[in-house]
C-alpha cells in the first residue's frame, strides 16, 4: 500500500505529466490557494524536473477573500484588476500551461449580499473573457485540479473529529484521480482511451437531438450540425496533449443555443459564488431560461444567469454514467470539479470552440451564428441520476437509447 507521501508524489506527476504535459522551456502558471503552500512546492518542483523555464504562483486566501466582501465599498466589485488579466492573456500568448488548484470552501460567502457577487463575478468574466477564449478553443494547456483546505474537508466530512477531516478528503481524492494506485499514468492512458471509444460513438451517430427524462426533468437538447463529442485528453494548438480536468468521467459536445426546450432538475447541490445552490429546477424556451425556481441559493443562481445574455443559454451538454467511480464513492464534495464526474450535466454560459467542426478557427461571431453560446461566464451542474434515461433522435427520427437508468445503453 503507498504511503501518504507517495500518493502525494503521484499526484503532483499526474498533474504535470498528464494535466498540462510541461514540455521542456515552457511557462507555467499555478493558482491555488494559501492552504496547500507544500503540494504546490511540490507540483512546481516536478515541473521544473520536467523541463518547465519558469513558474509563476499567483496565492489567493479565504480569509482575504471573505474580509473583501464583507468590508469593501460597493464600487470596488465593479473592478478586477487589469494586470491579473494582461498576465494571463500574455502568458497564453506566449505558450504558457495554467493549472488552477481547487480549495475554496464552499460556504466562503454564505450571507454576502447576492449582488455584490454577481458585480464580482461580471467583472472578472469582462476582464479575462480573451484568457477564456484561449481555454475554451484549446490554445493553451490547462488543468483543474482538487486539494483540501479545512474549511471544505468539514463540509464534505462533518462526522470526523476535526483533525481526521482534511487526511479523509486527501484520501477520497488520490481514490478519484487514481493516484492510490501503482502506475498512475499508465491507468490514465487506459482511461483517456475508454472514454474515447464513447466519444467515437457519438460522432459516429451525430445525433440531432437528445431527449431527457427523470423525476423533475423533461428536456430536449438540439445538437448544432457539426457538432463534436469530447472526452479524457485534448489537443492544444502546438499538437501537445493535456488533461483539462484531474479528475474526468465525461463525455461532453455544445447544444446548439437555440434548441433547448423543457425542464430539469439539479440532482446534487451547485457551490458557486461560495454559496450552495440547490433543489432547483430551470425551465426552457428555445434556448433561453425562462423560470429558476430553488429551495436554496435562488437569488444568487438567477443573478448567474443575468450575468449577461448569453448566461440565458446552455453551453456545454456532458454525459457521465451513475456508475462512474466518484458515484460509487457516495461522497457528495461541493466541488464542481468532483461532483459533476458523478454525474450528467449541463453548463450555463460558453460552449468550447472545439465542439464544432473547425470551431477553433473560428471568430466569436461565426461561432454564434453556428449555434455555439457565447457569454463571460460557464458554470456546470449536474442533473443525472440513476433514474434518468436519455434518448438519442437521428436526423430521420429514429429514437434510439444513450441511457438507461442513469448509465450508458451502448
Amino acid at each position: 500500500m503507498k504511503t501518504f507521501q507517495e500518493k502525494l508524489n503521484s499526484y503532483a506527476e499526474l498533474v504535470v505529466k498528464v494535466g498540462v504535459n510541461i514540455q521542456p522551456d515552457q511557462y507555467l502558471f499555478i493558482q491555488a490557494t494559501v492552504d496547500n503552500v507544500e503540494f504546490v512546492r511540490l507540483v512546481t518542483k516536478r515541473a521544473y524536473e520536467a523541463g518547465a523555464r519558469e513558474v509563476f504562483v499567483h496565492y489567493s486566501d479565504d480569509v482575504l477573500s471573505r474580509m473583501h466582501y464583507d468590508f469593501a465599498p460597493e464600487e470596488a466589485f465593479e473592478f478586477f484588476a487589469p494586470w491579473h488579466a494582461e498576465e494571463k492573456n500574455w502568458l497564453a500568448d506566449h505558450g504558457a500551461a495554467f493549472i488552477t488548484i481547487k480549495s475554496q470552501s464552499p460556504d466562503l460567502l454564505k450571507g454576502v449580499d447576492a449582488n455584490r457577487i454577481a458585480k464580482q463575478q461580471k467583472a472578472s468574466g469582462k476582464a479575462l473573457s480573451l484568457f477564456r477564449q484561449a481555454t475554451q478553443s484549446n490554445k493553451v494547456s490547462w488543468t483543474v485540479i482538487g486539494a483540501p483546505s479545512p474549511e471544505w474537508a468539514a463540509k464534505v466530512y462533518p462526522q470526523l473529529p476535526q483533525v481526521e477531516q482534511v487526511p479523509a478528503l486527501w484520501e477520497a481524492i488520490f481514490k478519484t484521480v487514481r493516484a492510490d494506485i501503482d502506475e498512475p499514468l499508465k491507468a490514465w492512458e487506459k482511461h483517456h482511451k475508454t472514454l474515447h471509444e464513447k466519444v467515437q460513438y457519438l460522432n459516429d451517430k451525430k445525433y440531432l437531438k437528445l431527449h431527457y427524462t427523470a423525476p423533475g426533468t423533461d428536456l430536449t437538447i438540439e445538437l448544432p450540425k457539426g457538432h463534436i463529442w469530447s472526452g479524457g485528453g485534448s489537443v492544444n494548438q502546438s499538437g501537445k496533449a493535456f488533461m483539462a480536468n484531474i479528475p474526468t468521467e465525461e463525455v461532453f459536445t455544445a447544444p446548439y443555443k437555440e434548441g433547448v426546450n423543457g425542464y430539469i432538475s439539479c440532482t446534487k447541490p451547485l457551490s458557486y459564488g461560495g454559496n450552495i445552490i440547490d433543489h432547483f429546477t430551470i425551465t426552457f424556451e428555445n434556448g433561453r431560461i425562462v423560470k429558476i425556481e430553488a429551495q436554496e441559493g435562488e437569488e444568487v443562481l438567477k443573478n448567474l444567469v443575468a450575468s449577461d445574455e448569453g448566461a440565458h443559454y446552455l453551453g456545454e451538454v456532458a454525459l457521465v454514467p451513475h456508475q462512474s467511480p466518484i458515484s460509487a464513492s457516495g461522497l457528495l464534495f461541493y466541488n464542481t470539479l468532483f461532483d459533476e464526474n458523478a454525474s450528467n450535466h449541463l453548463a450555463i454560459g460558453s460552449a468550447y470552440a472545439f465542439c464544432i467542426e473547425d470551431g477553433t478557427n473560428m471568430t466569436q461571431e461565426e461561432l454564434l451564428n453556428k449555434g455555439l453560446n457565447r457569454s463571460i461566464t460557464h458554470v456546470d451542474f449536474m442533473v443525472g441520476s440513476g433514474e434518468m434515461n436519455i434518448d438519442g433522435i437521428t436526423e430521420d427520427g429514429k429514437i434510439e437509447a444513450v441511457f438507461r437508468n442513469g448509465n450508458w445503453a451502448f
